[in-house]
């Protein structure tokens, strides 16, 4: 088990380690195998707290929208962590031998640092869980780290064609630290025209649009 801290969440010096156990992986399969170990000690009750969590902080946005993003973030969530303990049951992650991709040392190096950000008002332990599910559908599956579906302001959701991902905001998000964007497999939207930062924008538009990818699509715990 993950070792707790007095408040009850894994303990940031562990998590430090296991994020360099992790880097350390050489294929798929191995770094499957890893974060397998991890997120299985986690129950499916802490994933509904999780997304409890994640409903809370969104509840300024539209219903409409609310409900839609709501809907696939809890599929997601749940979807992968039932996806993990397959592949670990069924011993799948042993035939995956494709060398990891070279986005993963990075990877790992980021959410270190965010789960050690003492400024962030969410437990450690839900964002260091957040980030093994993504870092799992990006790094082992090759999957985008928002799932398909994902709907966006606007209209517009990622999408797969003929194997390929396409994300709306794909290109769009490289301004937030903990984006996931710089390790995600999709590739831009085409012609894409929402979520566009003004011409010439002043700082404080700028700064609003960063935030609202960050807090309504980077799914922070």
């Amino acid at each position: 088990m993950i070792p707790n801290d007095p408040s009850g969440f894994p303990a940031i010096g562990d998590i430090s380690l296991k994020c360099q156990d992790l880097r350390k992986a050489k294929t798929r399969g191995e770094l499957g195998e890893r974060i397998a170990a991890i997120v299985l000690q986690y129950s499916p009750v802490e994933i509904q707290q999780m997304k409890r969590n994640f409903d809370d902080k969104i509840q300024e946005i539209t219903p409409e929208y609310r409900e839609r993003l709501t809907k696939k973030i809890s599929e997601h969530l749940l979807g992968t962590y039932q996806r993990i303990r397959l592949a670990q049951q069924q011993g799948i992650f042993r035939t995956m031998l494709e060398p990891v991709s070279a986005r993963q040392v990075k990877y790992w190096e980021m959410v270190q640092e965010q789960c050690q950000d003492d400024y962030r008002r969410d437990a450690p332990a839900f964002r260091f869980l957040k980030y093994l599910l993504a870092g799992f559908c990006m790094l082992v599956l090759n999957e985008p780290g928002h799932p398909v579906g994902t709907p966006f302001p606007g209209g517009d959701s990622v999408q797969t064609t003929e194997g390929v991902y396409y994300c709306p905001v794909r290109d769009k998000a490289n301004d937030v630290d903990a984006a996931l964007c710089p390790f995600c497999p999709a590739l831009q939207t085409p012609e894409i025209g929402y979520l566009k930062p003004p011409t010439n924008p002043n700082e404080h538009k700028k700064q609003e649009f960063i935030e609202h990818c960050h807090r309504f699509h980077n799914f922070n715990g």
